[in-house]
């Protein structure tokens, strides 16, 4: 017969967050081993739970959420996520400008789709949330990785990326608070990336769905804040993460700056918004309460809540194994700890993780899964417990004994 093979658009398509390695634990698992997976921003599995009004909102509409609805979103969440932005400054943005979709993953392929045209590059941070490397490439286009400095604190390298834009170059990828590295980028930081984009004439994506979570005094700046008039951006964020409901599949899309000079792509992403017919309707009802009501996220993010104390303990607990440094995460839910090559000499950090999988039944993922340039870091998760989290840093800290030169 002939041989049914996967279509040449995937050759440069990886996603190892869930890959190879998750097979392995998934057949350890068959085998009867308790993996904790630590590969996933996923608040679920322990025990963060969805507010009770969101679920509650959700149950109440569903009698009125079994038709489609509208291809861009319900009329209340996408005036939710308006008016949102517009208490931020944004006072120019409408209901109109507002596409809601299954989670921003959904959203970054729509839209990469009615905008990339084959050969058009699209700068992407590195390390990066790997979903922008693969969805670019599965669009025709061509990542091209600019460096995040981890003596600067992970902040973007301004210079960097200058020096690689071209005359394919289209667009600029922005992901503040950063994954994996939980960098949240200053205001000077936010602006000279717009100021490249508006010099260069580039269209700004900015990924910003850990925006509440925040230690500290990190501050959130919304890129569209600075994008004014004269630079397209279209920020990308949801419920996922500061609400915990991952498995609904809630996220938005909001355009600003001059939308009259892209009417042909605004056209095209209504068209396949158009195709996929709607959203997750029961979710959507969700947005409007989330925005709306009590922020619980708030009773994570500062001294004693959950969040905030897991990941200092984890940054605390990684820096303390001998030749691991990790840069202590200002938001989001992750460590990005750098191994020393002086000190571990991995030629193979994908097969480091495996290795460290079968022999302590941990489950994270290698650096180069993000597209960082060299197999030296791995991204660990910081969502179990304290006793958990404690008990899988020191599990690691064993194997890494076995690993040094």
């Amino acid at each position: 017969m002939r041989p049914i093979v996967q279509s040449r658009k995937l050759q440069h398509v990886r996603y190892d967050v869930r890959g190879p390695i998750l097979v392995e634990a998934q057949r350890l698992e068959a085998e009867g081993h308790k993996i904790l997976k630590l590969n996933i921003g996923n608040p679920a599995p322990f025990g963060f739970e969805a507010p009770e009004a969101i679920v509650a909102d959700m149950v109440h509409n569903l009698p009125e959420a079994q038709g489609y609805s509208d291809s861009r979103g319900i009329y209340s969440a996408r005036t939710a996520v308006s008016q949102y932005y517009q208490s931020r400054g944004l006072r120019e943005t409408g209901v109109d400008d507002v596409f809601i979709g299954n989670g921003v993953s959904e959203l970054i392929s729509l839209v990469l789709q009615a905008f990339l045209d084959d050969g058009n590059e699209v700068l992407v941070p590195a390390p990066d949330y790997p979903l922008w490397t693969g969805a670019v490439a599965l669009c025709g286009g061509v990542p091209v990785h600019y460096r995040c400095d981890e003596d600067n604190g992970w902040d973007p390298d301004l210079a960097d990326i200058e020096a690689k834009i071209t005359p394919q170059t289209q667009a600029l990828v922005i992901i503040n608070p950063n994954n994996p590295t939980g960098a949240v980028y200053s205001e000077e930081t936010v602006k000279g990336l717009v100021d490249i984009a508006r010099r260069h004439e580039l269209v700004v994506f900015s990924d910003e769905i850990y925006e509440k979570i925040l230690f500290d005094d990190a501050v959130h700046h919304h890129t569209a804040a600075y994008a004014g008039d004269d630079v397209l951006c279209l920020t990308f964020s949801g419920l996922s993460k500061a609400y915990r409901v991952c498995g609904y599949r809630a996220g938005w899309v909001m355009i600003s700056g001059p939308k009259h000079v892209a009417e042909s792509f605004l056209e095209g992403l209504t068209l396949l918004a158009n195709m996929r017919m709607c959203a997750n309707v029961p979710a959507q009802h969700a947005i409007q309460t989330a925005l709306g009501g009590y922020q619980s996220i708030n009773e994570y993010i500062h001294p004693g809540g959950r969040f905030y104390e897991q990941s200092k303990t984890a940054s605390r607990l990684l820096n303390e194994i001998e030749g691991v440094s990790c840069v202590e995460p200002r938001g989001a839910l992750y460590c990005f700890p750098r191994l020393d090559p002086e000190v571990y000499p991995i030629e193979d950090d994908e097969q480091f993780v495996i290795d460290l999988l079968r022999a302590k039944k941990i489950l994270v993922t290698h650096g180069t899964g993000f597209n960082w340039f060299a197999p030296d870091h791995f991204r660990l998760v910081t969502l179990p417990d304290l006793d958990t989290l404690t008990e899988a840093i020191g599990r690691i800290a064993e194997f890494l004994a076995t690993q040094r030169r």
